[in-house]
C-alpha cells in the first residue's frame, strides 16, 4: 500500500499559492487607516491634546469653587459651633432675641442697615418718618 502513496504523489505536480497582491494592499490600507484614527483621536479626541487645555481650565474653576464651598462650610461650622450649650455666647443670644423681637435697651445705637444691600439707610441727620422704617424693619427680620 505504501508503493502505490509514493507513486501517485510522486507524478502530481505541486502548485504553490502566491499571496495575492490586493491583499497586502487591503491589509496596509486597513493599518494606515487605523494609525490616521488613532492619531486624530490623540489630536482631537475626547482626552486628546486640544481637550487637556479645556480640562485644565475646568479644573481651575473646580479648585476656586470647592475653595469658595469650602470657605462658606466653614462659616456655618462656625455659627453652629457658637450655639452650642456648652459654650454659649451671651452677646449672641441677645442680639439674636433682640432681632426676633425688634427690641432695643434704652441705651443702645442703633443704626439701620438696608437688608438688600447691607449699608445703612439714611447718613444725614434728617430722620426717617417711623412708617418707612416700619416696612424695612421687618422685611429685615429673621
Amino acid at each position: 500500500m505504501l508503493a502505490w502513496f509514493t507513486e501517485t504523489t510522486a507524478s502530481m505536480p505541486t502548485r504553490l499559492k502566491r499571496p495575492s497582491f490586493w491583499r497586502h494592499v487591503a491589509v496596509a490600507l486597513g493599518l494606515v487607516a487605523f494609525q490616521g484614527y488613532l492619531g486624530f483621536n490623540v489630536v482631537s479626541g475626547q482626552f486628546g491634546i486640544e481637550s487637556q487645555k479645556a480640562m485644565q481650565a475646568e479644573i481651575g474653576e473646580l479648585k476656586a469653587q470647592a475653595g469658595a464651598l469650602s470657605a462658606e462650610i466653614d462659616a456655618y461650622r462656625h455659627r453652629v459651633a457658637l450655639f452650642d450649650p456648652a459654650r454659649l455666647d451671651p452677646d449672641i443670644v441677645s442680639e439674636r432675641a433682640r432681632a426676633l423681637l425688634s427690641m432695643a435697651q434704652p441705651d443702645d445705637l442703633l443704626i439701620m442697615l438696608d437688608p438688600s444691600t447691607g449699608k445703612p439707610l439714611s447718613s444725614s441727620s434728617v430722620p426717617l418718618a417711623s412708617e418707612q422704617l416700619t416696612g424695612i424693619i421687618e422685611d429685615g427680620i429673621d
